[in-house]
């Protein structure tokens, strides 16, 4: 597990958005997995500038995205589909066909895990996998339970992941109560992992997940099974994990 402590989220991004761009420069056909959320705005951004210069193509890169809302239509803008357009996907020249995210409106929950399981699978190992950390130890919208789901799944949101992701809506009440997700064991199979962490609100968590037990009730915490894990952090984030750990 290699860490990156950086000063604030700007340098974040910037750290995080430049092992992307290697692995796209490195292999132009790469299959990316992405995450949405606030933790990976910045570096969407710093990808789409870089972009606009010329430095960087994305013509044949393919995409898999982490999860959706169950419920929420693709126009909705709290749609993940309408946030990987807003920030990405409409700013720069990746083919459309070749971006791939859980279809929110299959309320059929068996049949749309199942489907966009062997989706993920039907086209390779993703190179590359971003993803963030909830307050609670999330990735993806795995949430703290009693065990690790293996594979994609539609999930019951915990109070605390509704209660932060209320900010993205008029109210708690309007936040979808079920998300679609890639399981643990789907992300797992990523050759690489990326995690950026932000801010003094997920230092518990991140902690946790890097220094403490493996336990599904820290779904992050299984990021220390994994064998090419990179996090990149803010000083904020890594504020209660111990210095021998970041050497």
């Amino acid at each position: 597990m290699r860490i990156y402590k950086t000063k604030d989220y700007d340098e974040m991004s910037r750290v995080a958005a430049n092992i992307i761009s290697a692995q796209v420069i490195l292999k132009p056909e790469s299959l990316l997995g992405l995450a949405t959320g606030s933790s990976p705005i910045g570096v969407y951004d710093q990808l789409v500038e870089w972009y606009k210069k010329g430095d960087l193509d994305f013509s044949k890169v393919t995409t898999v995205n982490l999860d959706e809302y169950k419920g929420l239509p693709k126009e909705n803008e709290q749609s993940y589909y309408y946030f990987m357009h807003e920030y990405l996907f409409d700013k720069v020249n990746i083919n459309a066909e070749n971006t791939y995210l859980p279809d929110g409106m299959n309320m059929d929950s068996e049949a749309e895990a199942s489907r966009y399981e062997d989706l993920v699978a039907s086209l390779g190992t993703v190179d590359l996998q971003l993803l963030g950390l909830g307050h609670n130890g999330h990735i993806g919208f795995n949430e703290p339970g009693e065990v690790f789901e293996k594979a994609t799944h539609c999930v019951d949101l915990k109070e605390s992941t509704i209660e932060a992701n209320k900010r993205f809506f008029d109210s708690a009440e309007d936040v979808p109560k079920q998300a679609y997700s890639m399981g643990i064991g789907t992300i797992l199979k990523s050759k690489k992992l990326l995690v950026v962490v932000s801010g003094e609100g997920k230092a518990e968590a991140l902690k946790n997940s890097i220094c403490g037990p493996v336990t599904p009730h820290v779904p992050g915490s299984i990021l220390q099974f994994h064998p090419d894990v990179t996090i990149v952090a803010d000083e904020a984030a890594l504020s209660k994990v111990p210095e021998e750990y970041l050497k």
